[in-house]
C-alpha cells in the first residue's frame, strides 16, 4: 500500500515541480497516529528555497485533496533534500557514483542490514537492479527491491 500510495503522489506531483523548474527527488509516505505525513522532496540548479517549497505546496496540497489519496488528515511537508540526501531512484545511485552512503536494507545481507560506504554501480542482473557498495574494501551486492531506506552521508 504504502509503495502503491508512494507512486500515485509522484504521478501527480511530478508535473507540477516540473513546471515550478525543480525535479521530485523523493516521496516518503509514513502513517502516524491519526494522520498521514507525506514528505516531498526538491531540487533544482542552485538549491531549493523557501519560497519554491512553498509554492509547490500550495498546488499539490489542491491535487492531493481533489484525488482524495489519503483518505483522511494528512500533514504534507516539502523540503530540499539537504546534506543527507535520500537516494532512491536509478539515477540518484548513478548520479552518485563515488560518494558516501548510508543504505538500510528490508533483511541482511551476508549478515549485515546498515550499510556505510561508496557507491561502486548500479547494475542489472536478470531484471533486477543491483546497488554495489564498497564497505571498507568488501563490496556488497544490494538489490534495490532490499533497499529500505539511503541517504547520502552527511559530510562535515
Amino acid at each position: 500500500m504504502n509503495d502503491e500510495l508512494k507512486e500515485k503522489i509522484r504521478h501527480l506531483a511530478e508535473p507540477v515541480i516540473a513546471a515550478e523548474g525543480m525535479e521530485l527527488i523523493h516521496v516518503e509516505c509514513l502513517k502516524m497516529h491519526a494522520r498521514w505525513i507525506i514528505r516531498l522532496y526538491l531540487d533544482k540548479e542552485g538549491g531549493v528555497n523557501l519560497d519554491d517549497c512553498s509554492a509547490v505546496s500550495g498546488q499539490l496540497a489542491d491535487i492531493l485533496d481533489v484525488n482524495d489519496l489519503m483518505r483522511g488528515p494528512y500533514t504534507l511537508e516539502v523540503s530540499s533534500p539537504g546534506l543527507d540526501r535520500p537516494i532512491s531512484r536509478n539515477q540518484d545511485f548513478l548520479k552518485y557514483k563515488g560518494c558516501k552512503v548510508n543504505v538500510k536494507t528490508v533483511a541482511k545481507i551476508e549478515g549485515v542490514k546498515n550499510f556505510h560506504g561508496t557507491i561502486v554501480d548500479l547494475l542489472e542482473e536478470n531484471g533486477r537492479k543491483i546497488v554495489v557498495v564498497d564497505v571498507a574494501g568488501k563490496l556488497y551486492n544490494i538489490p534495490m527491491v532490499e533497499i529500505a531506506k539511503a541517504n547520502l552521508a552527511a559530510v562535515v
